[in-house]
C-alpha cells in the first residue's frame, strides 16, 4: 500500500470556500468526477491545482490526490483550503511538464486517473499585478511562475519584428499580427511598453475600422499569444500529455480541459494517435496495427459545459473536455 493511503481519513464532505472567497470557479467538475470515478484507494493527479476546485471534488469522494501548480499564489491558497484532507493530498509547486520527476520524488509509479485544466485561472485574470487582464492596469508580466526569466514586457520590448508577428499570428491567430508588431517596434523606441493598458491602447489603435465594433477580440488574441509565449504553454502541454500518459495504470482515465483551439488541437491529436487501432498508408497493401496504441478514446467529440454552467460562469463557454482510458500498465502497479 502506498504511503498516501496509510491512516488517511476518508471524508465525504469538505469545505467549499476558503475564508468566504472564491479563488477560481472550476469548470466541468461533475463531468470530470463522473469520468475519473474517484473512490478510496484511488490516486489521482491534478496537474493544474489552481484554487483546488477539481481536487476538492476528488477528495470529497475519497480519492487521494497529487496536486501540482507552478503558481505560488495558487499553492498558498489551495494548501489552506484543502488542509482539511490531511495526508490524502500532496501539493507540489512545479510545472506538470515535469511530472516524471515529481512522481519519482514522491515514490509513485502508477496513477489511477489524471486531470489537466489548462486555462488561466480567474484569480490570475483578476489580479492586476499579474499582468493577464485586458481590463485592469498592471505590469506587463503574464508569468504563471514568477521565477520564469522572461516576462511579456521583455518580449514586447526586445523581440524582433518578425518574432513578434510570429507570436501574434501563431499563438493568437491574430489577422493584424504584422501591423500590431510593427507599431510596437516603432513605439518602443520612444519609451518601454510596460503596462497592460499601454498594450491594450496600442493594439486598439492599429485595428482596422471595420473591426472597431469588437476591439476586445484582437486585444484578447494578443494577450493570449504573449501569455502562451511567456509560459511556453503549448510545449508544456505536449510534454505533460506524454509524461502523464506514461504513468497511468491499467484502466486509468485521463481528462483534459482546454479553452482555445491551439490547446484542443494538441490534445485531440495526441489522444487520437494514442487510441487508433490501425495505421493506414497509401503505399501499404493493408492497414497495420498501431504499435503506439495506449488508450481507449472515451470522447470522440469533446464535452462542453451545459447552458446552465455557462450562464453561471461565462468563461465555461469555450471549455472542451476530452477523455481517454489507459489500456496499458498493470493493475496495482502503484
Amino acid at each position: 500500500m502506498h504511503a498516501f493511503f496509510s491512516d488517511c481519513p476518508h471524508h465525504r464532505a469538505g469545505p467549499e470556500e476558503y475564508n468566504g472567497g472564491v479563488y477560481h470557479t472550476p469548470i466541468l467538475v461533475n463531468e470530470v468526477v463522473n469520468y475519473l470515478q474517484p473512490s478510496p484507494k484511488t490516486l489521482i493527479l491534478d496537474g493544474t491545482l489552481g484554487g483546488g476546485g477539481h481536487s476538492s471534488s476528488l477528495l470529497r469522494n475519497g480519492a487521494s490526490v497529487i496536486a501540482v501548480d507552478q503558481d505560488p499564489e495558487a499553492i498558498t491558497y489551495a494548501k489552506e483550503r484543502l488542509v482539511y484532507y490531511g495526508p490524502r493530498i500532496r501539493i507540489v509547486q512545479d510545472n506538470f511538464r515535469r511530472i516524471r520527476h515529481i512522481l519519482c520524488s514522491l515514490d509513485v509509479c502508477g496513477l489511477d486517473g489524471a486531470i489537466l485544466d489548462v486555462g488561466v485561472s480567474s484569480h490570475q485574470l483578476e489580479t492586476p499585478n499579474r499582468g493577464f487582464s485586458i481590463l485592469k492596469n498592471g505590469p506587463l508580466d503574464m508569468r504563471m511562475d514568477p521565477l520564469t526569466p522572461i516576462s511579456a514586457a521583455d518580449i514586447v520590448n526586445t523581440a524582433s519584428l518578425s518574432e513578434l508577428a510570429h507570436i501574434f499570428h501563431e499563438y493568437g491567430q491574430e489577422p493584424h499580427a504584422f501591423r500590431i508588431a510593427s507599431r510596437l517596434v516603432a513605439l518602443r523606441t520612444r519609451r518601454p511598453i510596460s503596462t497592460t493598458l499601454d498594450l491594450v491602447s496600442i493594439v486598439k489603435s492599429v485595428v482596422s475600422p471595420r473591426y472597431r465594433h469588437d476591439l476586445r477580440r484582437p486585444v484578447t488574441r494578443v494577450f493570449q499569444a504573449l501569455r502562451i509565449a511567456v509560459n511556453d504553454e503549448l510545449g508544456a502541454l505536449q510534454e505533460g500529455l506524454s509524461a502523464i500518459s506514461s504513468h497511468l495504470s491499467y484502466g486509468a482515465r485521463f481528462t483534459v480541459i482546454t479553452f482555445h483551439s491551439l490547446e484542443d488541437r494538441i490534445v485531440k491529436h495526441f489522444f487520437r494517435r494514442g487510441s487508433m487501432k490501425w495505421i493506414h498508408c497509401l503505399t501499404w497493401p493493408a492497414p497495420r496495427p498501431n504499435p503506439q496504441r495506449i488508450f481507449r478514446l472515451l470522447t470522440p467529440r469533446p464535452i462542453k459545459a451545459s447552458k446552465e454552467e455557462v450562464r453561471n460562469n461565462p468563461r465555461a463557454s469555450s471549455a472542451k473536455l476530452r477523455v481517454v482510458e489507459s489500456i496499458l500498465g498493470m493493475q496495482g502497479d502503484r
